[in-house]
């Protein structure tokens, strides 16, 4: 096998392949010193808050777990787990009610939604997903979970994310951050795949509603990006996977590699 010595230069190319608007002056910058949120930094507060979040996440897990025992021994949960979680989701609203600028619970909030509802709840009569607690559900139900869910992420994102490409946040806020970009990209990419035969359906008020299929695929492959900017390996990868001139660009460089260091370089 040969082994190739990449400069930075050539490490910066490629890292532009997996993330187009890559900048390598504009990496993240991550300081543990930092407060865990920037908008929260009475301790006392925080503390408060991750307590109450770790509860509610606690709960969940739980509820997942027992739900897991019941399939795997081919019996029926002595709980509603679509009812319970619809009981953690209500947690989290009074949680933001009283901390509207706290991003780790919006993030939450949006992650228990999309279980609840599944990542196609863009589209109207989207078909059944294995994911979702909820299977049949009627369009203002669904419109208006994909607002709060939407408005969550675009919340935490916007929260979040640096005023700068030099300033500084903590792991904790980038953790957060990559998530929710990472979130928003996975509804985005399931939109755009269920468009062949099926129309979005959201608030006229969201900037969703005039996407078309390419808009959906273009923003899931900038927020894979940003998630892995973030700190999201996999996210990073997706970002690639998901956007057609990333992917074309990468075959071709692919290709020059090949003719510059020889077939071994496939290997």
């Amino acid at each position: 096998m040969a082994y190739v010595s990449l400069t930075q230069r050539d490490i910066n190319v490629l890292e532009k392949i997996k993330d187009p608007e890559y900048d390598p002056s504009h990496a993240a910058q991550v300081d543990p010193s930092l407060p865990k949120d920037p908008h929260v930094t009475d301790s006392e507060v925080l503390q408060s808050l991750l307590q109450q979040e770790r509860d509610i996440i606690l709960s969940i897990q739980n509820l997942e777990l027992q739900n897991a025992k019941a399939l795997s021994n081919k019996t029926t949960p002595d709980f509603d787990i679509a009812e319970e979680y619809r009981k953690s989701i209500a947690k989290f609203d009074q949680l933001i009610q009283d901390h509207p600028q706290y991003a780790s619970a919006r993030n939450n909030r949006a992650q228990a939604l999309r279980r609840l509802y599944g990542d196609g709840l863009l589209i109207s009569n989207a078909p059944k997903s294995p994911q979702a607690l909820l299977q049949n559900i009627d369009n203002t139900e669904r419109i208006i979970a994909a607002k709060i869910l939407l408005g969550d992420l675009d919340r935490a994102i916007s929260l979040l994310t640096p005023t700068t490409p030099q300033s500084k946040l903590s792991p904790q806020a980038a953790k957060t951050l990559s998530m929710a970009h990472t979130q928003r990209a996975a509804i985005y990419l399931m939109t755009s795949k269920l468009m062949f035969d099926r129309s979005v359906s959201v608030d006229a008020e969201r900037p969703e509603a005039g996407w078309s299929k390419l808009d959906f695929e273009e923003h899931a492959s900038r927020d894979f990006a940003m998630g892995g900017r973030y700190g999201n390996e996999i996210a990073k990868g997706l970002a690639v996977s998901t956007n057609p001139t990333a992917k074309l660009c990468g075959q071709m460089v692919r290709e020059a590699m090949k003719k510059e260091y020889g077939p071994d370089y496939a290997s």
